[in-house]
């Protein structure tokens, strides 16, 4: 993600993807021999931790109360601001060493957003049809009455490009590139959305250089319920700004039918702002080590939200489950060597300033940072967890995936790219990362839209994965050596 405040970078989406795209089993060439076991006390210390997080509905209630209580929580917003002072005051009540670590985020602010097509073959006189869309994050407005021009439909970059400029100027192009359900159906939903978000991240300004008034792409996600799906895009520098939104997946192919039969023109408005940028807060909570309080282990989720739905999915779940794994260890009364710190990140959706602001902040401590783990991919069943380690760190915990699969959660894969935005910069700097290998078939069903709210939370399949994500943070915070790099 691209540290401009305005502006989501697809290195961002790359991360943000890394769970889809795991490319070996980190004990690959190990299946025929036991793992070296842990001493008896760590290994009783995880199945007491386990047994715990199964049976606690504390992270499910933290959730509850910052979807249905405090809601959308998009950065520079009063929710946004008032979910940063109940995690601290929560961490705080849980008796952990709370830091609020200040950003400047962007406000961008969604206005009103209508979109209908005016003309087409066929049409009833004195008619128009209606267009499902939201502006996508971060888009410049149309005037206050919006703008009327024709439609061009294209299917990737380079149809655009071969239209040329004397088709592609003074109209509206949309973006008809298809989520790839039966991709996603398949288990590999985040290569699904990496095929489809890039055209939602550069489009506009791709449409802008051939002279495009403004920018529309279909909604980058499943369940075509006419749901339309958010997003940040990116406007380069090297182009016009013009008006971005996304269309639902029904109306697109309604534009695209009647665009082959001849002309169509819409009448779009938009009209968000952008604000100056508002003061706002990572979230940063110590449970000291007894032995090594210098060395940090992160368990975290990013705090902030769009504002469509109330960010449970994303990223509220995450959240959730950093807040459990410390809520744990107090109720246990477990004291891990290192220290565990709980990060709810701020501004990960529209401009990742939290993440690359801590990895700035805490340069001098990078080389303490023994891991970092970051839960972003909703909160569906965790079949375990993936790395970007060295074979080596991974082979000191190779005693772990047996006691997950408990739960159903014995995987353990290697990856090949950072484990989370917001802990992407740690990872640039080569901390290991670290993520739960999350069941993402529906998730982008749900993703950057107004469905997602809490009842698309399984409690038992969120506990699963505070599980996961508190028994490999208390093992890598309990092992006599730091993880190696």
């Amino acid at each position: 993600m691209q540290i401009h405040k305005n502006v989501l970078a697809l290195s961002a989406i790359t991360v943000f993807l890394s769970t889809a795209t795991l490319v070996r089993s980190a004990v690959a060439g190990q299946a025929e021999t036991q793992p070296e076991p842990f001493p008896a006390k760590l290994t009783s210390d995880l199945k007491r931790l386990q047994q715990a997080a199964l049976a606690s509905d504390y992270a499910y209630r933290q959730l509850a109360h910052l979807c249905n209580n405090i809601g959308p929580r998009l950065t520079g917003s009063l929710q946004a601001a008032r979910a940063v002072e109940y995690v601290a005051a929560e961490l705080r009540r849980l008796g952990l060493e709370v830091q609020l670590e200040k950003l400047m985020v962007p406000h961008w602010v969604r206005g009103v957003e209508t979109g209908e097509l005016t003309e087409f073959k066929g049409q009833a006189p004195r008619t128009s049809q209606k267009i499902v869309l939201t502006a996508l994050g971060g888009s410049t407005a149309t005037p206050p009455e919006g703008l009327l021009a024709e439609v061009v439909v294209v299917e990737s970059f380079e149809q655009l490009r071969s239209a040329g400029r004397s088709a592609i100027s003074g109209k509206i192009v949309l973006f008809n590139v298809k989520f790839d359900q039966r991709l996603a159906s398949q288990g590999f939903a985040g290569d699904a959305y990496g095929q489809a978000v890039v055209y939602r991240g550069v489009g506009a300004s791709e449409a802008a250089k051939l002279g495009a008034v403004a920018s529309l792409v279909r909604s980058v996600g499943g369940a075509e319920y006419r749901l339309p799906h958010t997003g940040a895009l990116r406007y380069a520098d090297n182009a016009p700004r013009i008006p971005a939104a996304a269309v639902t997946a029904e109306d697109a192919d309604l534009i695209a039918y009647l665009t082959a039969q001849g002309k169509v023109r819409m009448h779009l408005t938009l009209t968000p702002q952008t604000l100056p940028d508002e003061p706002s807060y990572n979230v940063i909570a110590d449970l000291k080590g007894t032995e090594h309080p210098e060395q940090i282990v992160i368990v975290s989720g990013h705090l902030d939200s769009w504002d469509l739905g109330t960010g449970a999915i994303d990223d509220g779940a995450g959240v959730a489950v950093a807040m459990q794994v410390a809520n744990l260890c107090k109720q246990l009364g477990l004291r891990p060597r290192r220290t565990i710190r709980v990060i709810a990140w701020m501004n990960e959706e529209n401009g990742l300033v939290g993440g690359t602001t801590y990895a700035a902040n805490h340069k001098a401590e990078i080389a303490n940072h023994v891991a970092a783990i970051e839960s972003d991919l909703g909160a569906g069943h965790p079949a375990g967890f993936s790395a970007h380690a060295s074979s080596k760190a991974l082979a000191l915990l190779a005693a772990l995936p047996p006691i997950l699969q408990a739960s159903g959660a014995g995987a353990t894969r290697q990856s090949s790219n950072s484990e989370g935005a917001d802990i992407s910069p740690l990872d640039t700097a080569g901390v290991p990362t670290f993520a739960p290998i999350q069941d993402a078939r529906t998730y982008f069903n749900y993703h950057h839209t107004a469905a997602d709210t809490l009842d698309k939370i399984v409690p038992r399949e969120l506990a699963e994965n505070a599980a996961v994500v508190a028994l490999l943070a208390y093992t890598i915070a309990s092992l006599a050596e730091p993880l190696p790099r």
